[in-house]
């Protein structure tokens, strides 16, 4: 059997890649959707396996910066992951994603995050469960949202006649949100691009924005479905994405996603674990709330990941880190931190807290408990009382989330 080699992508091999790609997740071809990924493909930072020539294998990344607590930074949004069924089991994906991460740390970016196919596969190199999501199928008639109010108003249009005013209050508010990815003009195109084939049946994607006294300060993409029984209208509500700057806004566009004529589902499929809907509801359970994995998270430098976040509460610990892929994270690192400072440095102390990288990437985000990684197994307390201050310390008031898979 001939050798598989690495190397980097040309432009002239998205049709290749995507092909290659499509096949692995057992889906045809769509040219609309081909066209739509294309704005996000970045040649020089995607890796591609070849055997006789041929793509057998893929990953690539995305350059953006995404939202940590109490700042923003560089990070390689990992995607488009997968090598095709005549080369599984040939330590592909291995050599794929060593390789992606050793370039991603020489560039700067001290975290990868990635939305899995398959969680097992990426625990393996590091990755782990950084944030959490929440699926809902809200039954209408039994879930009242309250009223507001206050003297808001909601206007409704295409994406594309509404896009200047999604882009502005987008970037209002996701730097708050750890878990949140910048957007620059290719971002929103993909996103907006909606291909019939990811329509699931529905609408095409319609756009609904919130205006208070100051201004628009939310909106919504949501598209809905349009089906009938014996028994009368039972059409649903599918909502893609909901950002909101105040809580009038917030209110009344979930007032509105569920209350659309001829419908009596409001789906969502991913929403913040805390989401203040369910504190809301008289009948939570209604919304039929389930949690699944989100976004993946995977620390790439650790000083430099540790030093450019912020932490809730002043903490100073020692930390001892195992990183089998990337031995550069291996040691012991003394963490400096509070809401407004951090800094994370080598040292020989004596460590307060245990743990491999994949602990670590988990809490980065805030979205993973120390004390539950404990309880896992995955962190060991040597100190008395540093497991309860790193909980609290790398917590943060603005919990994780994630709605965009890139």
């Amino acid at each position: 059997m001939s050798e598989i080699t690495l190397g980097t992508a040309t432009a002239d091999n998205w049709d290749e890649i995507h092909e290659m790609f499509s096949a692995a997740l057992n889906f045809d071809v769509d040219p609309a959707g081909s066209a739509a990924d294309r704005q996000l493909f970045e040649p020089d930072r995607t890796l591609v396996a070849r055997r006789d020539g041929r793509i057998v294998g893929t990953i690539g990344a995305v350059t953006r910066r995404l939202a940590i607590p109490g700042g923003v930074v560089a990070a390689a949004h990992s995607g488009r992951g997968a090598v095709s069924s005549t080369a599984r089991r040939q330590g592909v994906l291995t050599r794929l994603l060593h390789r992606h991460m050793a370039d991603a740390r020489a560039l700067g970016e001290a975290v990868s995050v990635c939305w899995a196919s398959e969680g097992r596969i990426y625990q393996r190199y590091g990755y782990a469960l950084a944030v959490r999501r929440v699926g809902l199928a809200i039954d209408t008639r039994e879930v009242v949202v309250p009223v507001a109010g206050g003297d808001g108003a909601l206007t409704d249009g295409t994406p594309a006649e509404l896009r200047d005013v999604l882009v502005k209050t987008y970037d209002e508010v996701y730097t708050q949100r750890p878990g949140w990815s910048e957007r620059a003009a290719k971002h929103w195109d993909r996103l907006l691009a909606d291909p019939p084939h990811m329509r699931g049946g529905a609408t095409a994607l319609r756009a609904l924005i919130h205006e208070g006294p100051d201004g628009v300060d939310g909106y919504a993409l949501w598209r809905a479905t349009g089906e009938w029984t014996d028994s009368g209208p039972a059409g649903e509500v599918r909502v893609e994405e909901l950002v909101a700057t105040t809580t009038a806004a917030y209110t009344d566009l979930w007032r509105f996603l569920t209350t659309v004529d001829l419908t009596r589902t409001t789906r969502i499929w991913s929403c913040a674990v805390d989401e203040p809907l369910f504190y809301w509801v008289g009948e939570p359970r209604r919304m039929a709330a389930r949690v699944s994995d989100g976004l993946w998270a995977r620390v790439l430098n650790v000083p430099k990941a540790l030093a450019e976040r912020r932490y809730a509460a002043p903490v100073d610990l020692v930390i001892e880190v195992a990183d089998a892929v990337l031995p550069e994270n291996t040691g012991r690192w003394r963490l400096t931190g509070s809401p407004e400072a951090a800094s994370c440095d080598s040292t020989t102390a004596v460590p307060d807290l245990v743990c491999d990288i994949r602990a670590l990437s988990a809490a980065y985000l805030g979205g993973a408990s120390m004390t539950s990684l404990a309880a896992a197994g995955l962190v060991t307390e040597r100190t008395p009382g540093s497991l309860a201050a790193a909980t609290t310390a790398f917590t943060w008031p603005q919990p994780a989330s994630a709605f965009e898979i890139f």
